[in-house]
């Protein structure tokens, strides 16, 4: 393995646009849910004429359909992420807007769409879904569930018995529910992560920004040393994702 300093220096210097995990190959690993969104979302985005992706990133998952809708829209709320996707949905009729989901003023006309989906929401705003859904139309996400990837964050960030509860799909449940729609699917998953050197570390804690807010490779330095240590001993640091599928109607 090479030195610390060589490894922090690599992912440092790495690009963290966008919602590919390329970097990470032979360097780190996670589990995929059986459910296969990605697969799924491609088939129902072949079966209705409008749809709604939010939260896109750089179109990766997107990207990946093989057909869209005549009316197909993408939603980012960060600008350099937002750009990557023009540049590789647009072309193929996609309209890219600019927004934070988590307003509640979306750009979007009501009742537009037969279908709104999502790879991992920042917050899933189930008003503004209820409202963009035209009736019988659906809802489709892969979320991200609670306590994902915590025995890392929790390395750098000590024990957070609270933020441990949030994101809970029976919450979720109930939000959308509250909000008008039907919940037609419901299923979970914990999945197990593999880190196998402090680069792949430093790089997914500055494309991951709020699993550590705070940090700078300066600041968790001697932190960094003793995970580059841990590993250096043969063993990968061992983490578990947590993500839940989740399909709502409008009636």
């Amino acid at each position: 393995m090479r030195d610390f300093e060589e490894l922090v220096a690599e992912a440092v210097a790495a690009d963290v646009t966008g919602w590919g995990f390329d970097w990470l190959e032979g360097r780190a690993s996670e589990q995929r849910p059986p459910w296969k969104f990605t697969s799924l979302l491609s088939q129902r985005l072949g079966q209705v004429s409008s749809a709604l992706d939010l939260d896109t990133g750089g179109g990766e998952v997107l990207s990946e359909a093989k057909v869209f809708p005549p009316f197909m829209v993408a939603s980012e709320g960060w600008a350099p992420n937002a750009e990557r996707a023009r540049k590789v949905l647009e072309f193929r009729g996609v309209q890219v807007l600019e927004f934070d989901t988590a307003t509640h003023n979306w750009p979007v006309p009501e009742q537009s769409f037969e279908l709104v989906s999502s790879r991992h929401p920042v917050a899933p705003n189930w008003g503004q879904i209820h409202r963009a859904l035209r009736p019988e139309g659906s809802y489709l996400g892969q979320h991200v569930g609670p306590a994902s990837a915590f025995e890392l964050i929790e390395f750098f960030l000590g024990p957070l018995p609270v933020e441990r509860q949030l994101r809970d799909p029976e919450d979720e449940q109930r939000e959308a529910q509250d909000a008008g729609l039907t919940i037609v699917d419901l299923r979970t998953a914990r999945l197990r992560m593999e880190f196998f050197d402090v680069g792949a570390v430093v790089w997914i804690l500055r494309k991951c920004v709020w699993w550590v807010p705070d940090f700078t490779v300066e600041k968790y330095w001697e932190k960094l040393l003793e995970l580059d240590a841990l590993m250096r001993g043969g063993q990968p640091f061992v983490a578990h994702s947590s993500r839940h599928l989740i399909e709502a109607r409008r009636s």
